[in-house]
C-alpha cells in the first residue's frame, strides 16, 4: 500500500502500514463506529446538502499525541471565530463525493488553510458522513497521521485566524472539559484548551474519538460555558 497523498492530480489512498502504536484504538474505533454513535445529525435522506470534508490529524508533539486545529476568521459568515479542523466543501476536481473526492479535499483544504504540505500526511481511515444542519453541509471527517511534520501557519487572514495543535493529554484532562450551552438552548461537549473554546461540530467528533478510542477521562458535565448569541 502507498503512503502517497498527493492532492495534486494522485491519488489519496488509505493505508494503515507503520502507524504509531498509539494510533491502535483510534484505528479499532473508526472500523466499529456507527453514525449514530457519532451524531444525531445525519445527512438528509434525500442526497441534500453540500458535500465537505475535514481532515482530523493526529501528529506527535513535544506533550506527545496532538490534533491540528485552526481558528476560523472572526469575518466570516458562517462559523466565525470558531475553531475547527482544516476543511471544506469538495471541488469537482476533487473527484467522487462517494469515492476519494473526501480524501483529496480534506488534504486540499488543509494545504490552502494551514500550508500543511500533504505530501507529509498517511490518511488512515474515515468516519461516516455526519451534517451540520446549521450550515447544510454533508461532512465526512478522514483521519490522517502526521508522519512527516511540516510547519503550519495562517496563509489568508481573511479565513483563518490561527492554526495550532493541541496535546490529546488536555483534550482529556478533565479540567479542560465542560458543556457548552447555546443561547437557543442546545448543549453540547466543549474543550477549553490553547486559549480557545472548542465546541460545536469539531468538539463533537474529538468528545467521540476519545471515547471510543478508550482515552476518555471522567469530567463534570455539569460545569456550563455559554456561548454568546452571534455563535
Amino acid at each position: 500500500m502507498t503512503h502517497t497523498s498527493d492532492t495534486r492530480g494522485g491519488s489519496a489512498t488509505l493505508s494503515r502500514d507503520g502507524l504509531p502504536e498509539w494510533l491502535d484504538p483510534v484505528v479499532s474505533a473508526v472500523e466499529t463506529v456507527e453514525p449514530l454513535q457519532l451524531s444525531r445529525f445525519l445527512p438528509p435522506e434525500n442526497g441534500a446538502g453540500r458535500e465537505s470534508a475535514v481532515l482530523v490529524l493526529f501528529g506527535e508533539g513535544e506533550h506527545g499525541p496532538e490534533l491540528l486545529l485552526m481558528e476560523r476568521a472572526g469575518s466570516l459568515r458562517s462559523h466565525a471565530g470558531q475553531p475547527s479542523f482544516p476543511g471544506g466543501s469538495l471541488d469537482p476536481e476533487d473527484g467522487d463525493p462517494s469515492g476519494d473526492g473526501p480524501l483529496r479535499a480534506a488534504l486540499r483544504e488543509a494545504e490552502e488553510e494551514t500550508g500543511l504540505d500533504p505530501s507529509g500526511v498517511q490518511l488512515f481511515g474515515v468516519l461516516p458522513k455526519l451534517y451540520i444542519p446549521v450550515s447544510g453541509f454533508v461532512v465526512t471527517p478522514v483521519l490522517g497521521w502526521w508522519r512527516v511534520p511540516t510547519p503550519v501557519g495562517v496563509v489568508d487572514p481573511n479565513e483563518t485566524a490561527r492554526v495550532f495543535t493541541v496535546p490529546v493529554a488536555d483534550l482529556t484532562d478533565p479540567a479542560n472539559r465542560a458543556t457548552a450551552v447555546h443561547p437557543r438552548g442546545h448543549a453540547g461537549p466543549a474543550f477549553l484548551v490553547e486559549s480557545a473554546l472548542v465546541w460545536g461540530f469539531t468538539a463533537g467528533i474529538i468528545d467521540r474519538l476519545l471515547h471510543y478510542a478508550g482515552w476518555e477521562r471522567p469530567w463534570d458535565r455539569e460545569k456550563q460555558v455559554p456561548l454568546d448569541w452571534r455563535s
